[in-house]
């Protein structure tokens, strides 16, 4: 498995109009441009991308990869998983994030 993280501010001038209607729209169009990127990788690899918000979002298959290894990790080491935990702070981040930036929008 293969994966390259990105980072960007859903504030930044090119991502603020999707970034005020919903929450993760700049994750989800970073994670896209990381996909076409890699797009002519070997096919023996599976590509991941993560892409994360400076106010805290993950693209939607980013969450899905860091709760399934959460899964794993816990069902190998016996432990606790925090998976459960991970939604639901990420649906409160969302929540956050959509005010802050269509208070940011309108000032």
């Amino acid at each position: 498995m293969c994966w390259d993280v990105t980072v960007i501010c859903p504030l930044a001038e090119s991502y603020v109009n999707g970034a005020a209607i919903e929450a993760g729209v700049a994750a989800e169009v970073a994670a896209s441009r990381k996909e076409a990127k890699y797009a002519d990788i070997d096919s023996r690899y599976v590509f991941e991308p993560i892409a994360v918000e400076t106010l805290g979002v993950f693209n939607s298959s980013a969450r899905l990869l860091l709760n399934e290894l959460g899964k794993r990790i816990s069902a190998i080491s016996g432990a606790m998983t925090n998976a459960g935990r991970f939604g639901r702070r990420q649906r409160r981040f969302d929540s956050i994030h959509c005010c802050y930036v269509s208070r940011s929008f309108i000032n």
